[in-house]
């Protein structure tokens, strides 16, 4: 199949990009930049200039590809309502050129939308929260619709608020510069909040097996690991950088961690079991926190997030 990826370059699509190529698909990268275009051909993919916000070019790769993969996100948190009306601006006008025509329409959203359930792991039919800070849900009600209503064969894969792998800039090296700078690895309350986890690799995986076999309707759950407390991430970040490992409250640790503070605070454990089982999907890379001591604390770590 030709492919058209949106966010092709970043941190899962370069994954997700050589994982294509390598299984027989080519690639068309949507690129904003000389940069991003340059990784794209280096990585052995096409190259459709345009971005986010420029809806032709978004049309454009859907027209002239087989099924389209929308993993680029605008990170910005300091204005979600705006990345967020983005992404489902972008999948409306992905959505309109594949209706109708059979061709897979993958978007990407995150683990953290689903529901709390008491006592137990959610899977991939448990609601989602539409009371949650961000409105990201929208853009999962959104590509739902248009499959029911507008013959789009659409997915979801919903990613872990960690997708872990050497060179990660998101939250973990987020967290270790937090500890370096307060001197301390911090968690909220007893530590007992869950993130799930996936490597980036698995994480490509997961993505082409749901372009291959992925069903209208269908949502994936990118989760390798359904849970890991928050005292095991922190615990570990303690031991390796020789720090105090301390429990705050919510308040206590707001001026520390910033808006973290309240995401670290998520319980949010959620199972995979349906995702394997519907794909054939078999993750295989290395956990969290033995990817975090093999390659998370050298001294160049950086995060794109900030404290």
């Amino acid at each position: 199949m030709r492919v058209f990826v949106t966010g092709a370059a970043g941190w899962v699509g370069s994954a997700v990009t050589k994982e294509l190529i390598q299984h027989g698909h080519k690639v068309l990268g949507l690129a904003r930049s000389d940069a991003t275009a340059e990784q794209i051909t280096k990585a052995g993919g096409e190259v459709l200039r345009g971005d986010l916000e420029d809806l032709e070019s978004l049309r454009k790769g859907a027209q002239e590809t087989d099924g389209t993969l929308h993993l680029a996100f605008i990170h910005d948190f300091s204005n979600m309502t705006h990345a967020t009306a983005v992404d489902r601006a972008a999948i409306s006008a992905l959505g309109e050129v594949v209706a109708g025509t059979g061709k897979p329409l993958i978007i990407t959203s995150g683990s953290l939308i689903v529901a709390n359930v008491d006592d137990a792991v959610a899977t991939e039919d448990t609601d989602i929260d539409r009371n949650g800070p961000f409105d990201r849900w929208k853009s999962e009600d959104l590509i739902i619709s248009l499959s029911k209503e507008k013959d789009v064969k659409g997915m979801v894969v919903r990613l872990t608020p960690t997708v872990h792998g050497d060179g990660d800039k998101g939250f973990v090296p987020g967290l270790i510069a937090s500890a370096r700078q307060n001197g301390a690895a911090i968690y909220v309350g007893d530590g007992s909040a869950q993130w799930p986890a996936v490597h980036r690799y698995d994480a490509a995986v997961l993505y082409r097996l749901a372009l291959e076999k992925g069903k209208a309707g269908a949502i994936y759950h990118a989760a390798a690991e359904q849970g890991i407390a928050q005292k095991d991430i922190q615990g570990l970040i303690g031991k390796v950088l020789n720090l105090p490992v301390e429990s705050k409250s919510l308040e206590e640790a707001l001026p520390k961690l910033g808006f973290f503070a309240h995401v670290t605070n998520m319980d949010k454990p959620i199972s995979s079991v349906k995702t394997q089982k519907e794909l054939g999907w078999q993750p295989k890379e290395l956990g969290l926190l033995a990817d975090m001591e093999a390659h998370y604390f050298k001294d160049t770590a950086q995060s794109k997030y900030n404290f």
